[in-house]
C-alpha cells in the first residue's frame, strides 16, 4: 500500500498517498486550485503558474531531527515566495493556502499576463461556454487590464496542424498540454514548440501534418480555444448542445462517449449530432478517444439512410409497409424452412443477435456470423477476468501482443498497452513486420506469415521470453488477424489459450484472453451463439438468406455471385449499400444514435448506450424488425421493449446472469475527477453518470472445468515461383460503411494499396506509387504500390475493406499497370 500523508489546505485535513502534488490532493478533499498547464494525466511542469498558492512545512530540528513545537502545535515556516501547486508533493504537516490574498494576487498576476496578448474573441470563439481561460478570468482576472492594446501581437489564426485539427496562434497560452499529451500519453512527439520569448508558437512536426491517431485529445485538454476540430470548428456554440451518453461502434475497445445534439435550421428543423466526446471511463478508454472514433459517426446522417422498408417488384424496389414487407419476408422465410439463414454481423446490439439467434433457432434456421476471424468460444472460456484494469498493470506483469496492428486496430487498446510498458510491464510483440508498437515492445518475435500458431506454441518452452511470460505475476494476450483468415484466427485463439491456461494466467483480473475484432460487438455475438462459417459461398448458395448489419456484396464477389443464387434475400440496414441493391426486400433500421441497447466489448465488458437523436423516417429498431417478422412467421420474439429483451437474454444465458439495465448504469467515483464544472482541470470530456458497464466473467472465473478446442494443424500456404502470399492486413480508415460517409476522414482513407518489399518490387519491375493489378481467385483488383523493408520479400500486403477482396491469405500474381500516382 501506497504510504499516506496528512496536510492541511485551506484549514482542512486532507489525507493523499505519498508522492501526489498539491492541485491533485486539493481536488480529492473537494477544494479546486486553478491550474492551465496541470493536468491529472500528465507530469507537471509549472508553466503557466496559474496554482500559486502559499506553503508553509514543519520546521525541523537540524541536532535532533525532529519536528519543532511551539505551543504544542509544530512549528510552520511559510516560503517567502508563492510555489506553484504542481510541481510540489505533499509532505506531513504541510500546510497550504490557496485563497490568501497573497495567494490570489498571484493568481490574478498570471491571468493578467495570459490575457496581454490574448485576443477578444470570445464571441465567436468555438471554446467559448466552455473555456477554462474564460472561466478563470471572471474568478480571478482583473477588471481592467493595464496593457496598450497596439502592444498585443497579431499571430496567424488559422493554422492547419492537419487535416483534421487547426490551431489559432493568437489563442494559444503556451501550456504544452497539447505537445506533452503527445510525447507522454501517446509516445508520438509530432507537436512541438517554434521561436523563443513572445513568438514561441506549437508547431507540427510530422509529415504529414499532426500525423496521430490522437489528435482530437488535444482539443479536449486545450484550456484555451488555441486548437479546435475541422469537424466542429465554427459548428456551435457549447450551451447550445445536449448531452447523451452512448458506446463507440467503430472498434471492440467500446469507448465510452457522450454525443452532442442540437436543432439545426440547416437540417430543416431536425436535431443533429454535432460532436462526439469522451465520457469517463478509467476500465475502459479513461478520458481518451481516437479520431475514428470522434470523427467516423457521420455515417449516421448520410443521404444514402434508409427510411423505409423497400419490396423488389418489376426488377425495382419500391416503397412498401411495414405489414407488407414482412409479411413478404415470412413467406419466403417459412418456404424455405432448413434452407433459411440468418447472416448478421457484430455492429449489432446484443438484444438485435439475441432476437435473430432465436428467430433462426425457432425456425430451424441457422445464424451465421459475418466474420472472417474466429475463436470468440475461446474467449468465453479463458478471456479476461472480472476486475480486469489494463490501467492497473505494470511492473511483474506481461502482454502479448500477436498477429495484430494493434494501433491500426484499436487505437485506445494500444494507448493502454503502451502506457502498460511505460509502467514496467514485460511487452511482447509477435507479428511477422514491424508496427507501431515495437518501440514499446521488451521482446520482438518476428515470425513466417502461416506460422502464428507455432510461434505461440514455441512461447510454453523454455527459453528466455517464455520463461519471463509464464512468471508473470499477471498475463494478457491480445490476438487479432493480421495475415490469417477464420481457421488460421480460430486455431490461434486456442494456441493462445492453451499457453495461458498452462501458465495459469486465467480465471482472475488481468490475466486472459482478448481478441482484436473487427466489430464492436463481434464478441456479443459470439456469446449470444453465432458462429462464422468456413465457406460462407457454399452456406448461402440456393438459400433464403437474411442479412443484417452487413454488405456481402460490396466486401466479395464470390459472396455477390453466391448471393444471386440464393432463393430470396432480405436485407436489413441503416444505409443503401451493395447489398440492398440486390435484395427482394429491405428493412430501413434505426442507427445507434436513434436507440437504446447494449455491446459486449472485446474485454466482455457489456455497456449500454442511449438515444441522442429522433428517430430517422420510418426506421425501427433492429430487435423490433425481427420481433415483427418473427410474428410473421408464428414466433412469438419480444419486440416492444429493449430492456425486457435483455432481461430474457440474461436469463436464457448463463454468463449474463444477474445482469440488468439497472445494473449496467451503475457508477461509481473515478479518479481523476474530471467534469464539466471544473473544466480547466480535467478537459472538455463528460463525466460518466448513465453506467460504466459491467465485465462477463470468463468460465475459467467461475470454477468450471475449462476444455480448450483442439488446435486444427494445417500447412502454411507458400507461394509458388512468380508468384507472392497475399496476406490480409488492418486499417483503421476504410472503405467501410461505418467509416466512408465521413468526407473529413477521405485523406486518411486514400486508395487500395499492395504493400510489397523494395526486392519484390523490383524483382516485378514496378516502384513505389505505381497502379498495379493483383490477382488471386480468379479476380483482379487495382492498388497503388507502397513499400515496407520489414516485410518478407515473398508476400504483399492488402488492406481489408479498401476495395480488394481478401478474407484469407492466397496465392497472388502482381503486374504495374499505369504510371506512379
Amino acid at each position: 500500500m501506497t504510504k499516506q500523508v496528512t496536510l492541511s489546505i485551506n484549514g482542512i485535513n486532507v489525507t493523499a498517498p505519498d508522492g501526489t502534488n498539491v492541485v491533485d490532493a486539493a481536488k480529492m478533499a473537494g477544494i479546486d486550485i486553478p491550474v492551465f498547464c496541470h493536468h491529472p494525466k500528465l507530469a507537471p511542469v509549472g508553466m503557466c503558474r496559474m496554482c500559486l498558492v502559499e506553503v508553509g512545512r514543519p520546521v525541523i530540528d537540524r541536532a535532533t531531527g525532529q519536528v519543532v513545537m511551539e505551543n504544542g502545535q509544530p512549528k510552520i515556516q511559510f516560503m517567502p515566495k508563492l510555489e506553484t501547486a504542481c510541481t510540489n508533493t505533499v509532505s506531513e504537516g504541510m500546510v497550504v493556502l490557496t485563497t490568501t490574498d497573497k495567494a490570489d494576487a498571484g493568481q490574478k498576476s498570471t491571468v493578467e499576463f495570459l490575457l496581454t496578448s490574448h485576443p477578444l474573441d470570445c464571441p465567436i470563439c468555438d471554446k467559448g461556454g466552455e473555456c477554462p481561460l474564460q472561466n478563470l478570468t471572471m474568478a480571478h482576472g482583473p477588471g481592467k487590464s493595464r496593457f496598450i492594446y497596439d502592444e498585443k501581437l497579431r499571430l496567424d489564426k488559422l493554422v492547419p496542424l492537419g487535416e483534421l485539427i487547426w490551431l489559432d496562434r493568437e489563442r494559444c497560452i503556451q501550456c504544452a498540454r497539447c505537445i506533452r499529451f503527445q510525447d507522454e500519453v501517446v509516445g508520438e512527439s509530432v507537436l512541438g514548440f517554434d521561436e523563443r520569448g513572445r513568438s514561441t508558437q506549437i508547431v507540427s512536426l510530422s509529415d504529414p501534418g499532426f500525423d496521430s491517431v490522437f489528435s482530437g485529445n488535444t482539443t479536449d485538454i486545450c484550456p484555451v480555444g488555441a486548437l479546435t476540430t475541422t469537424d466542429f470548428r465554427f459548428a456551435a456554440r457549447p450551451w447550445e448542445l445536449q448531452a447523451q451518453a452512448s458506446v463507440c461502434t467503430q472498434c471492440p475497445v467500446g469507448c465510452n462517449t457522450t454525443i452532442n445534439t442540437r436543432r439545426e435550421v440547416k437540417a430543416g428543423g431536425d436535431i443533429v449530432v454535432k460532436r462526439i466526446m469522451p465520457r469517463q471511463n478509467e476500465e475502459v478508454n479513461e478520458i481518451w478517444l481516437c479520431d475514428k472514433g470522434r470523427f467516423a459517426y457521420h455515417y449516421v446522417e448520410s443521404k444514402k439512410r434508409l427510411t423505409k422498408p423497400l419490396i423488389r417488384k418489376d426488377d425495382k424496389l419500391t416503397r412498401a409497409s411495414w405489414d407488407a414487407a414482412t409479411k413478404f419476408a415470412a413467406e419466403n422465410f417459412s418456404k424455405a424452412k432448413k434452407d433459411f439463414v440468418v447472416l448478421a454481423s457484430g455492429r449489432l446490439a446484443n438484444e438485435d443477435l439475441f432476437n435473430l439467434k432465436s428467430l433462426a433457432d425457432h425456425a430451424g434456421g441457422t445464424a451465421i456470423m459475418y466474420s472472417d476471424m474466429g475463436g470468440g468460444d475461446v474467449t468465453a472460456l479463458v478471456g479476461v477476468g472480472q476486475g480486469t484494469n489494463i490501467g492497473k498493470m505494470g511492473s511483474g506483469d506481461a502482454i502479448l501482443v500477436v498477429a495484430s496492428d494493434m494501433y491500426q486496430e484499436a487505437p485506445i487498446w494500444w494507448l493502454r498497452v503502451k502506457q502498460a510498458a511505460d509502467r514496467g510491464a514485460t511487452l511482447i510483440v509477435a507479428n511477422p513486420r514491424s508496427t507501431k508498437m515495437d518501440r514499446f515492445a521488451k521482446h520482438i518475435i518476428r515470425y513466417a506469415y502461416g506460422d502464428e500458431i507455432k510461434t505461440v506454441n514455441d512461447l510454453s518452452k523454455k527459453g528466455k521470453i517464455a520463461d519471463e511470460f509464464a512468471k508473470a505475476k499477471n498475463a494478457i494476450i491480445f490476438y487479432g488477424n493480421e495475415g490469417l483468415g477464420l481457421n488460421g484466427s480460430t486455431g490461434l485463439a486456442s494456441a493462445c489459450a492453451t499457453l495461458l491456461k498452462e501458465t495459469e494466467h486465467i480465471g482472475k483480473p488481468n490475466n486472459g484472453l482478448i481478441g482484436v475484432w473487427g466489430r464492436a460487438n463481434d464478441q456479443g455475438a459470439w456469446e449470444v451463439g453465432f458462429r462464422p462459417e468456413p465457406d460462407l459461398e457454399q452456406a448461402l448458395k440456393g438459400k433464403a438468406v437474411y442479412i443484417v448489419g452487413a454488405d456481402p456484396v460490396g466486401d466479395s464477389p464470390a459472396l455477390a455471385k453466391a448471393l444471386k443464387g440464393a432463393k430470396f434475400v432480405a436485407v436489413q440496414d441503416i444505409l443503401e449499400t451493395a447489398t440492398t441493391e440486390i435484395a427482394d426486400v429491405v428493412f430501413a433500421a434505426q442507427a445507434f444514435t436513434e436507440r437504446e441497447g447494449t455491446y459486449t466489448s472485446g474485454e466482455r465488458r457489456v455497456q449500454r448506450f442511449y438515444a441522442a437523436v429522433p428517430v430517422k423516417g420510418d426506421t425501427k429498431p433492429d430487435f423490433v424488425i425481427t420481433s415483427i417478422l418473427g410474428r410473421q412467421m408464428g414466433v412469438i420474439l419480444e419486440g416492444s421493449s429493449v430492456s425486457v429483451v435483455f432481461d430474457i437474454l440474461a436469463n436464457s444465458l448463463d454468463a449474463f446472469t444477474d445482469l440488468s439495465y439497472e445494473k449496467l448504469a451503475e457508477v461509481h467515483d473515478q479518479w481523476p475527477i474530471v467534469g464539466r464544472g471544473d473544466m480547466y482541470y480535467g478537459g472538455t470530456t463528460y463525466e460518466n453518470m448513465k453506467g460504466l458497464g459491467v465485465q462477463l466473467a470468463p468460465t475459467a472465473q467461475t470454477g468450471a472445468t475449462v476444455r480448450i478446442p483442439k488446435v486444427r494443424k494445417e500447412a502454411a500456404l507458400r507461394p509458388k515461383e512468380k508468384e507472392l502470399l497475399a496476406v490480409p492486413v488492418n486499417k483503421l480508415y476504410d472503405r467501410g460503411v461505418t467509416v466512408n460517409p465521413a468526407q473529413l476522414l477521405h485523406q486518411r482513407i486514400g486508395e487500395a494499396t499492395v504493400t510489397l518489399h523494395p526486392t519484390a518490387a523490383k524483382k516485378l519491375g514496378v516502384v513505389e506509387g505505381a497502379l498495379v493489378k493483383i490477382s488471386f481467385d480468379g479476380v483482379s483488383s487495382e492498388g497503388v504500390v507502397k513499400l515496407d523493408d520489414t516485410i518478407s520479400t515473398s508476400v504483399a500486403l492488402v488492406p481489408r475493406s479498401m476495395g480488394i477482396a481478401i478474407r484469407e491469405p492466397v496465392a497472388a500474381s502482381v503486374v504495374q499497370l499505369g504510371k506512379v500516382k
